[in-house]
């Protein structure tokens, strides 16, 4: 019987005869976690930048998107000069520092430069955010798959996050990086779909944008200055430049699959690319959006029965496309979360068993099966935070930055006094980083609570919440320096 097992099993690539073994003897090594979680560190640019992209979008610029286009107009666009512009700070500053430290984590680099406090701070930081955004990922395409098949919100819930959490632990960043690309494929190809019937529904594409820009829906440039809205140059194309840099330089799921590829000139073509493929995301789904607009609202094609921006998509989708067509496209909204909720999942579990578990960098808590294992857990803690998502009622846009912006700000504060100002105290940068998360508070309109609960000292638009944070954060570090300092000199 031996013989015939171990027959069979010579039939497995080498990686997944690693896996099969480790997982009946219950022994683990190493060079398992590094597959599982870096793909060996060999991946492909091109399919790393792809991934990239894929871990960005979701189903909320899926339907966010197009639902902030047909309230509003293109303004949002100018975050892409933001987005451009992080990725040489991201280039030059962060990914050398990150591939040289020899490091299995992002927020291994602050342990090496002030302590393991400092670390195990970040990276429950970084967990709370993640936690709050894969929420978010699940409570989006459940809405979709309640209107299709009429079932509970949390049957769809519950579906959509089972099934993410089977394929990422059974294949890590590898099965994550290769579904990544033929989600964002379906996904990207979804919005093209919807462009075509709405123009074909008006008439044709040039019909339907010179109604789009007869109604003002075109409108993507504005210089007005105004911090309490994002859709001017300075908030949008400047002050978002930081909120840009936290997430390409400090979160985990960008970090990890920069630790993937072959080298730092491989990890900033992969960079580049996803920037890139996200400036054509950014336009495509804006499209989609004024297209629904001239449809629904210029042209009368259809009369729309829905009030609220975030059912209009999915209105469309159900109501007016063809049965055949319409499978694509929940399939694609479909695609474009799995992708997002497959990095979530595998980024929390890197950061939970490297970070957060192990007693020291070696540490034997490091391994296959307690990886696998915090991927359900944190899958299933996110499925209680999409029931918590699903409070309010404002647009699910609204609450994807709110979320994705609370702690991103004081994880940017970290690295960059980790990497320019490494000798300040580390007690110091820790009441630093709680202190500017309150500072944040204070300018913060909270869009689970009811109207009236909290009322913000000055409100500011989402892209300047990092900016806020990291300034208040580096501001205090500074200040606290001294006098903690000078208490363990006293000690």
């Amino acid at each position: 019987m031996a013989d015939v097992f171990a027959a069979a099993l010579k039939k497995f690539p080498p990686t997944q005869r690693k896996a099969l073994i480790s997982t009946i003897d219950g022994t683990q090594s190493f060079v398992e976690i590094k597959d599982f979680m870096f793909g060996g560190g060999n991946m492909p640019w091109l399919a790393v930048g792809i991934s990239l992209i894929a871990t960005s979008v979701s189903a909320n610029t899926f339907l966010g998107n197009p639902a902030e286009a047909y309230a509003n107009d293109m303004r949002l666009l100018m975050l892409n000069f933001g987005s451009l512009a992080s990725i040489a700070i991201v280039g030059f500053v962060f990914i050398p520092r990150f591939r040289s430290s020899g490091v299995k984590s992002a927020y291994e680099l602050l342990e090496q430069r002030f302590s393991r406090p400092v670390r195990r701070t970040a990276a429950t930081l970084y967990s709370c955010h993640l936690l709050l955004r894969m929420g978010m990922l699940i409570y989006a395409p459940s809405l979709v798959l309640m209107k299709i098949t009429g079932a509970p919100f949390w049957v769809a819930a519950i579906s959509m996050a089972v099934f993410a959490m089977l394929y990422t632990s059974l294949g890590g960043i590898k099965a994550a990086t290769t579904t990544d690309i033929i989600q964002f494929c379906i996904f990207f190809g979804g919005g093209l779909l919807c462009i075509y019937f709405c123009a074909k529904g008006v008439g044709s594409f040039s019909k339907t944008w010179e109604m789009a820009q007869a109604a003002g829906k075109t409108r993507w440039l504005d210089f007005t200055f105004d911090p309490a809205s994002e859709r001017n140059f300075f908030s949008a194309a400047i002050v978002y430049i930081a909120f840009e840099t936290a997430i390409r330089g400090c979160d985990q799921q960008f970090v990890q699959r920069y630790l993937s590829t072959k080298n730092v000139r491989a990890a900033n073509y992969s960079s580049l690319t996803s920037s890139l493929l996200g400036v054509c995301v950014g336009l495509l789904f804006f499209t989609v959006g004024i297209c629904l607009y001239v449809y629904f609202q210029v042209a009368h094609v259809e009369v729309l029965p829905v009030t609220k921006v975030n059912e209009v998509l999915p209105y469309f989708i159900i109501h007016v496309l063809p049965p055949g067509v319409k499978g694509l496209l929940v399939a694609a909204i479909m695609a474009a979360d799995m992708g997002a909720l497959s990095s979530v999942l595998t980024a929390l579990s890197n950061t939970t068993v490297v970070d957060l578990r192990a007693s020291s960098p070696n540490d034997a808590e490091i391994n296959l099966s307690n990886a696998r294992r915090w991927v359900w857990l944190w899958g299933l803690l996110g499925l209680l935070a999409s029931f918590v998502c699903a409070l309010g009622n404002i647009s699910i846009l609204s609450k994807a930055l709110f979320f994705t912006s609370l702690f991103t700000g004081p994880l940017l504060a970290l690295f960059l006094l980790a990497f320019f100002r490494p000798h300040l105290h580390p007690t110091a940068v820790l009441c630093a980083v709680f202190g500017g998360i309150i500072v944040l508070l204070l300018f913060l309109k909270i869009p689970v609570l009811p109207e009236g609960m909290w009322t913000p000292l000055y409100q500011v638009s989402w892209p300047w919440n990092p900016l806020i944070s990291m300034s208040a954060t580096v501001i205090l570090a500074h200040v606290l320096h001294p006098f903690f300092r000078m208490r363990a000199v006293s000690v």
